[in-house]
């Protein structure tokens, strides 16, 4: 018997594997070389010292026990498994490797601006890659962007969002009042200076009448979580109302009344954003474990659906974006967004000044001004306008204000990085 077999056996009364025959024995083959008239069973259990020590202890890539072979009639709460070999790698380096996993999807969404971008070239090179996905599924994947929102929040946020009336007006003026009258104002452009087709006019004024984008809920999401649900009920409240206003402003701006189509506005809102919002709280608070498994999972998908959403209309599109007066309305439609991004945040700035938290409130209601829901817009002129030129430009606006806006969201997010 070796040194240390001889001290357990003087000093623990039960029968005990010395730690050189446990060093030998990392599997039960190995156990069975055992005699068979060995008088106890071969479950192996940690020795029990009056002091508390650790069962297992890695010494490089093998493992040092000191343990004992439990008798039939004796019971003990500690087991061990070495069904494992001395080539497992250490508990402490499996869980870096999965938190490491874990941060990897976390931070997919500090890569979102470029992938937007790459979706962009790639449905301009090869759009076959993206014209596979239709409008049919455009509401599905606004949806599980809201249902991602919906998982990451509570039912309290909504709550004090609906405390806050003067931002809820103010993101409701910035998206009926500021946005048409930029979307008149570079229309008449277009007309007067540029020579462009009518057709291109009213495509970039009715893409300023319609509501906020469910984009801007998400964007105002990975910039600042807390002001998300803001952002979502300024998006439901325009969304909601566009019905009447909508048509509205497309008769004052363009001079056509598009018809009212209340039961479909109706149905889209409680597609896109109430149903899956509240599915994502119910799931948050009546599942919490199902909640925490899924949730690092969906900024990776996230950042996929929003691919599919830019690069889908732009490559349905492309023939009439890749036209002769695609360039023109391509510089159009960026100063369009980029004025109202800019006057978003200024204004909000000016009138909010003395909010404690008036930095949030000026990113969220830039993302509310800047962002319009340009898929509704191309919808519309497809089917209420025969001039297929009416479309160009919000197929246009979705890249457009996808890319201002998640790059906005990367510059927002590492500034925020750098001030704490």
């Amino acid at each position: 018997m070796d040194p240390t077999g001889r001290f357990l056996h003087l000093h623990h009364p039960q029968p005990f594997l010395s730690p050189f025959l446990l060093k030998n024995l990392c599997n039960k083959q190995q156990i069975s070389l055992l005699p068979r008239k060995f008088p106890y069973s071969l479950e192996v259990s940690f020795l029990g010292f009056p002091i508390q020590l650790h069962p297992v202890i890695p010494v490089g890539r093998s493992r040092v026990l000191v343990g004992r072979c439990a008798s039939d009639k004796f019971s003990d709460s500690f087991h061990t498994d070495l069904s494992s070999n001395d080539a497992s790698e250490p508990p402490q380096m499996l869980e870096q490797k999965e938190a490491s996993f874990v941060t990897i999807l976390k931070g997919a969404n500090s890569v979102l601006p470029q992938v937007v971008l790459a979706s962009t070239i790639l449905a301009l090179i090869y759009p076959p890659s993206f014209t596979w996905f239709t409008s049919r599924y455009y509401a599905p994947a606004l949806g599980f962007l809201m249902f991602a929102v919906g998982v990451n929040s509570s039912e309290k946020d909504f709550l004090e969002a609906f405390k806050r009336p003067a931002a809820i007006f103010a993101g409701y003026v910035g998206q009926f009042v500021v946005k048409p009258l930029l979307g008149y104002l570079f229309g008449t452009i277009s007309m007067t200076m540029l020579g462009l087709p009518t057709s291109l006019a009213a495509g970039i004024m009715l893409t300023s009448c319609v509501s906020g984008a469910q984009l801007s809920n998400y964007a105002t999401f990975l910039t600042d979580p807390t002001m998300a649900p803001l952002s979502i009920v300024m998006t439901s409240l325009s969304t909601a109302t566009a019905v009447f206003v909508t048509p509205i402003l497309s008769l004052l701006l363009i001079g056509k009344r598009l018809p009212v189509d209340v039961k479909g506005m109706v149905f889209n809102i409680l597609q896109i954003v109430v149903t899956p919002i509240a599915a994502g709280l119910l799931l948050n608070r009546f599942f919490p474990q199902i909640s925490n498994t899924i949730r690092p999972f969906l900024p990776s998908l996230a950042v996929l659906v929003t691919a599919l959403c830019v690069g889908a209309p732009l490559a349905i599109n492309i023939e009439s974006v890749l036209s002769p007066s695609g360039i023109s309305v391509l510089l159009l439609v960026i100063a369009f967004h980029l004025s109202a991004f800019i006057l978003g945040y200024t204004l909000t700035g000016l009138i909010f000044r003395k909010a404690p938290d008036v930095k949030l409130l000026q990113r969220t209601l830039s993302y509310e001004t800047g962002m319009q829901s340009s898929l509704l817009a191309l919808a519309l002129a497809n089917r209420f306008f025969q001039d297929p030129l009416v479309g160009v430009p919000p197929a246009i606006s979705v890249v457009i204000m996808s890319l201002m806006g998640f790059t906005l969201v990367m510059l927002w997010t590492k500034r925020e990085v750098v001030v704490r």
